[in-house]
Order: structure tokens, then sequence, then C-alpha cells
């Protein structure tokens, strides 16, 4: 099972995008997501998420919270337990991302981004400031085909 992490940034009513367009076989190709990756040996999902966001933004985080556990379940990519983040203060300055084209987005706007079907069930957990929760996606291919937040199935 993979372990990884995903931080939306907040600033001025937007988030911090990445439009997924440089890397080849990217399972995410063309896709909107926030700034995250994979956790390595030893590393918390803390660890993980402050790593990556400097790696692919040149941000420094200054103050985030711990949001959420997404479990995504897929008959191509396998099961990946995802730490969703999100911040709101950082230091430093975007530079280029070696993955796609990071870009400020209105909370608004984001919806009608090409996203994974599920990632708008937890956007908008999030934008709601719900308390910590579990979410769990069911994917086949491309298609969520089952979606439980806290133990009770959402329709998809």
């Amino acid at each position: 099972m993979q372990n990884t992490t995903l931080c939306y940034i907040e600033k001025d009513g937007c988030w911090l995008m990445l439009h997924r367009v440089k890397k080849v076989g990217d399972m995410n190709r063309d896709k909107w997501l926030g700034l995250g990756g994979k956790l390595e040996e030893g590393e918390s999902p803390e660890d993980c998420v402050c790593r990556e966001v400097l790696e692919e933004s040149g941000l420094t985080l200054t103050r985030y919270r711990y949001r959420g556990l997404v479990t995504f379940v897929s008959d191509q990519y396998g099961t990946e337990w995802m730490h969703l983040f999100t911040a709101d203060q950082f230091t430093g300055e975007l530079t280029e991302c070696d993955e796609g084209v990071l870009e400020w987005v209105p909370f608004d706007e984001t919806r009608n981004l090409p996203l994974w079907q599920g990632d708008r069930i937890f956007l908008d957990l999030l934008r709601t400031d719900a308390p910590f929760f579990s979410l769990k996606l069911n994917y086949r291919g491309d298609r969520l085909e089952a979606a439980v937040l806290d133990g009770k199935p959402l329709s998809v």
C-alpha cells in the first residue's frame, strides 16, 4: 500500500493548483491537483507534505492542518492512503515545477477544472471546514464507482 500526501495552499480566496502536464506516463496527466507526493522511508505525513511542497513550488509551509485521510482503491493503480492537508501560511517565492504548471485558482472555479471525480468530494469538505474525515474512493479506470465518508456511503 502506498502512502502519499496532498496539500491545498490557500491565499486570497484561491488554492494553489498544479496542472499535471509535464511528466510522461503520469496517471494524473491533464488533471489539476494540490501539491504532494509519496512518503519516503522514515517520514511522517507532515515531513512529507512540507518536503513535497518545497520541492514542487519553492514554498516553505509555516502553518498547515492535517484535514483527512483519503483511501483510494483502484483496479489500475492499487490502493493508496493519501494524507490530506491545507495550508494558509508560507514563506518563499513560487518557482517552476517539473511536473506541471502552478496556478492560483479561485475556490469557486476549481470545480470546473478537469479533476478526479472524488477530488470534488474532498474539496467541498475542505471548503466547508469539515472536521477531520476519512473518505474512501473506489475507482474502476477513471470512473468513481463508490464513495464512503466516515463509514457512510455517499451517492456518486
